[in-house]
């Protein structure tokens, strides 16, 4: 296992593409996920770690050592592709051994660590199957098995889940993730899917037109967004106006107090992002905030509602299905004591948007 820090990172295509200084570090035998919409620059990082991008600047450090300089086949990074690169014409022991035989690792010892590997991803036996006989779950696995064979540092995994249907989906990322935790290797893993994300990495940094926005856990995340982005792109959110005035905040002259961190700043114009759990119905209500119930969407044991305001602003909210029917007028109030919100309920100014 080998401790991967990324110093000042950057590669430029152009005044607003590329990566641009950034900074990052993996602990031993951890999982980084780089989250982020298409452009945010998590594939050139995961390139330029892989060696197949040039750095314009910065450093990649394995265990204190810089492999930035190093061809990509001398740092010891293993990599699977989106799109896996299996051969199809090759059965699975020659897609395995493909990896090896650039490293000089042939014959007695090449069936050895072919065998090994396909025993990590359970596929024991399969070195004789053809790749097209094999599901797209299976086929990951070959890929996956190719990356260790060569007994990488780094495991680099770009998109692997992207071309799967989501029932299998789903099956595949937690095999993934028992399989990474289980061999301990240090893994990055790009990803524009939150649940994807959130699943395989122990440490998720967002990213935005090359630049990193926060790291932390899934948790930390969701919990305490750090600027107005991550708030909305992670998690489902709807955003109200509001006027701050300490810990307080008036959204349509009703007052909503919020739990510390959550509502304090400068007083001024504000927008609130919500998270569907954050409100609770009620009757209608003069000190509540005043709404139409306008569409309902179920989903199980639980229900989303968009409640249009009387000052015409849209916020979703989740109940169990029952809660109310479309075109019920209702009111809206925080869940919870206020200590509890800053969870669920985060102010920005408004500017920031």
């Amino acid at each position: 296992m080998s401790y991967l820090r990324l110093e000042a990172l950057s590669r430029r295509f152009s005044a607003v593409a590329g990566v641009f200084d950034l900074s990052l570090s993996v602990e031993r035998g951890r999982t980084l996920a780089l989250l982020g919409p298409s452009g945010s620059g998590k594939t050139t990082t995961l390139r330029l770690l892989g060696g197949f991008e040039s750095l314009d600047g910065g450093r990649i450090l394995v265990d204190g050592e810089d492999v930035a300089p190093l061809r990509p086949e001398r740092r010891r990074f293993g990599m699977v592709f989106q799109h896996y690169a299996l051969f199809p014409h090759l059965d699975v022991g020659e897609n395995v051994a493909f990896g090896l035989a650039s490293l000089g690792v042939r014959g007695v010892e090449a069936e050895r660590r072919i065998a090994e590997s396909l025993a990590l991803v359970d596929l024991a036996g399969f070195e004789r199957r053809m790749v097209g006989a094999l599901s797209g779950g299976q086929q990951q696995r070959v890929a996956l098995a190719r990356a260790l064979a060569p007994e990488p540092r780094i495991l680099l995994l770009d998109e692997p889940l992207s071309n799967l249907d989501p029932a299998l989906r789903e099956r595949t990322r937690r095999e993934l993730r028992a399989l990474i935790r289980r061999i301990g290797i240090t893994t990055v893993i790009v990803t524009h899917e939150q649940e994807d994300a959130f699943d395989l990495g122990d440490v998720v940094a967002v990213l935005r037109q090359g630049r990193l926005e926060q790291v932390g856990t899934p948790e930390e995340l969701y919990q305490a967004p750090a600027t107005s982005f991550v708030a909305s792109f992670i998690g489902r959110a709807s955003w109200l106006r509001g006027v701050r005035a300490g810990d307080r905040i008036l959204v349509e002259g009703t007052e909503w107090r919020f739990g510390a961190g959550a509502g304090g700043g400068a007083p001024g114009e504000v927008r609130i992002m919500i998270r569907p759990e954050a409100l609770r119905f009620a009757p209608v209500d003069p000190s509540g905030l005043s709404g139409t119930v306008t569409d309902r969407r179920f989903a199980g044991a639980t229900a989303f509602f968009l409640i249009h305001t009387a000052g015409g602003q849209v916020v979703e909210i989740s109940a169990p299905p029952s809660a109310a029917a479309v075109g019920d007028r209702v009111s809206l109030f925080p869940v919870g004591d206020p200590a509890d919100t800053g969870a669920v309920m985060h102010c920005f100014p408004a500017e920031s948007l």
